[in-house]
Formats: C-alpha cells, structure tokens, sequence
C-alpha cells in the first residue's frame, strides 16, 4: 500500500452581514454589560472575512486534494447565499437560537459546509477575520463537558468584559 501526501488548500471570501449580540437568556442590563456597544438594539455590521481549508491527500490522477472550483462551489451555498448582505438575527434561522458570535458563526459555518460537500471529511478550518485583531477558528468535533460555571472565576476583574466585536 502506498502512501499519498497530505496537502491543505485555503480559500477566501469576504461577505457583509448585520447582528445584534443579545443573548435570550440573560436579562437586558446583563446584555448590555456583557456585550457593551454589540448590544445596540440597531445592531451593527461587519465586513467578515472567511478562510476555508481543506486537507487531505493528493489524487494521483487529478494531481488535487479537491478542485478548487468545487470548493468554491460549496462556499458560494454553505456561506455566501445565506449569509452575504444579511441580518444574521433576522434572516439566518440558525440564529433565533444561538447568540450571533462570531464562534457561533464559525461553527454555523462549519455545519453548512459539511452539509453540501461530497467529501466533508476533507473539511480541516473555518477561520473567520471579524476585525483585523480578532479572529476566530472552528476545526469542528471536540466538544468540552458543560458543567455550570461560576462566572466570577471567568474575569479576574469584572469591570473588563470585552466582547470579540469591540474593536
């Protein structure tokens, strides 16, 4: 049996897209110290920049992991149709009941992108640039054991919570 190399292929697309971080289960004054000026019942908007690579081995015949094209293909589907020039809270179902974060929309992502694949096991990142300084990356699967935490232990100083939409 021989072995093929194992080689990663990236691919990038921008979008826009409106939200509001409000989560439904804390009350309006939590909302608003947790998620500070996110929390703005207008909402705001983000160019975001998302960054898709999958990984696998080289074909032999086609010399390609996947054809570039065909990844192309299934980001215009999973990403650009349903989330480009959208309000994420209004438009996108999947957010009536998960808070618009960018970690949320990562894995939304990942999801949609599994969905319309023919080769999902080659899905290796979704990377999204929300702002030049925060960025957030899914690579799908692990999960951690929910156990309730204790919120003072989360932030050394409570008057510092920073949402990874500030800046």
């Amino acid at each position: 049996m021989s072995s093929f190399p194992i080689v990663s292929i990236t691919r990038r697309e921008t979008f826009s897209s409106c939200h509001r971080l409000h989560s439904p289960f804390l009350g309006d004054e939590e909302n608003k110290k947790l998620y500070g000026k996110c929390n703005n019942p207008n909402g705001h908007g983000h160019n975001y920049v998302v960054l898709v690579t999958v990984k696998g081995p080289v074909d032999p015949h086609t010399g390609m992991v996947m054809n570039v094209h065909d990844l192309k293909q299934y980001m215009q589907i999973a990403i650009m149709d349903p989330l480009d020039h959208k309000n994420l809270d209004h438009d996108v179902p999947y957010f009536k009941t998960a808070v618009s974060t960018t970690e949320n929309l990562a894995i939304f992502i990942w999801d949609q992108l599994q969905k319309v694949m023919e080769k999902p096991q080659l899905l290796h990142e979704v990377k999204i640039l929300e702002t030049e300084k925060n960025h957030v990356v899914y690579r799908g699967g692990s999960t951690y054991p929910r156990k309730k935490l204790d919120n003072s232990s989360l932030h050394p100083n409570n008057q510092h919570n920073v949402s990874s939409d500030s800046d």
